[in-house]
């Protein structure tokens, strides 16, 4: 009678442990590509209407922009036809650490063994595989936390990048702008 108790108990614990291990296989990385394909960037201001306000010719028209344009990219510093895109496919992902998956891993073979240990030596099977469900959806909640925290570093660091040039890019427009203003023409 002992022999065959220790026999169920010994099936217990190993079917425990086997649910444990397949459960951990069950843990994924984070899902989307890394990287990806560089995402469409406005490489020249937007476009503006110009219209003339006190009768000049389409000619006449073509040169005042043409100098409007040459004075706005001497006073900002920013060339709308020489500026390009900053490129995207240099830019690093940030990833969390330890990386996706691991907590949701180690949650639920801890959360296995835990079970497994505290359950009734009837329901050794049973405790391992509510022990393996609690602690890998702690472990997916402490997971998706520290991908939101990566993400959000991601996006500032994006953020910063980028700054600088839509900031020339916002001078050009107001310089030729006022100079196109100044000349005599509505702009839009």
């Amino acid at each position: 009678m002992r022999r065959s108790f220790a026999l169920i108990q010994t099936r217990h614990t190993g079917v425990a442990w086997l649910a444990a291990l397949m459960l951990a296989g069950c843990a994924a990385p984070r899902s989307g590509p890394v990287g990806g394909p560089p995402a469409a960037v406005e490489a020249s201001p937007r476009e503006m209407a110009v219209y003339p306000a006190r009768g000049q010719s389409a000619r006449r028209a073509d040169r005042d922009r043409y100098e409007c344009h040459l004075w706005a990219v001497r006073q900002s510093g920013f060339d709308p036809a020489r500026s390009p895109a900053p490129a995207r496919a240099s830019v690093r992902r940030v990833e969390p650490d330890p990386p996706t998956g691991t907590s949701t891993t180690m949650g639920a073979v801890a959360g296995a063994v835990v079970g497994a240990a505290v359950a009734n030596p009837q329901r050794t099977l049973e405790g391992a595989a509510i022990g393996a469900v609690v602690g890998g959806v702690a472990g997916n909640a402490a997971d998706n936390a520290r991908e939101a925290r990566a993400q959000a570093i991601e996006e500032r660091m994006a953020d910063r990048r980028d700054q600088p040039r839509e900031q020339r890019a916002d001078n050009y427009r107001r310089a030729i702008t006022a100079c196109l203003e100044g000349r005599g023409y509505t702009v839009r």
